[in-house]
């Protein structure tokens, strides 16, 4: 029969005492000749588990692995979106290699709308805009994050499918370094 869980007492929440060994002292000598395994760090020069040229320490004792990255290499991490101001959001059709393609201009300088221009001069030379954004990475080009309004005008003007919520920005010359890595690719 079961036991309702009322009825059952509960079981008090005192952690389990420590489990001590026995000193070396107070033990009887062992009367087998194999050695126990020790389980303590290896000490001594030459004897540490990790390679010390790979490993930095954030603390004394404790390696991180993050030190073995190669300072030189970028951190690729998603940048903010451009900031919702009005002169941020004013879109242009500009020219790009004899084609009408969606621009903004941000702080100065021309974006143009990334999966437009992948669209009209990348997608037949490369697998998809998967790879259009690894091989960004590859050329430590970092494109921009378009804000919210952004996105409502390109939607808007076909620049991009109706049902995506999210675009990059690239500027001319990096683009002009895309193009040109793709088609030189094979």
């Amino acid at each position: 029969m079961a036991v309702p869980a009322a009825l059952i007492p509960p079981t008090p929440l005192v952690p389990p005492p420590p489990i001590s060994t026995p000193s070396a002292t107070a033990s009887p000598p062992s009367t087998t000749s194999s050695p126990s395994p020790s389980l303590a760090p290896p000490s001594g020069p030459g004897q540490n588990l990790f390679r010390s040229e790979l490993l930095g320490t954030s603390s004394p004792g404790i390696p991180t692995p993050t030190a073995a990255l190669p300072p030189s290499k970028p951190v690729y991490s998603t940048p903010s979106p451009v900031e919702n101001i009005p002169q941020n959001n004013e879109c242009k059709m500009v020219e790009l290699r004899g084609a009408k393609v969606a621009s903004f201009t941000v702080d100065g300088c021309e974006l143009i709308c990334l999966p437009q221009a992948f669209d009209l001069f990348l997608k037949h030379l490369v697998g998809g805009l998967h790879t259009v954004y690894t091989k960004l990475k590859r050329l430590e080009i970092t494109p921009v994050v378009c804000n919210v309004e952004q996105v409502r005008i390109l939607r808007g003007l076909g620049a991009i499918q109706p049902g995506v919520n999210r675009c990059k920005l690239i500027s001319r010359k990096d683009f002009e370094t895309l193009y040109n890595d793709c088609t030189n690719a094979r």
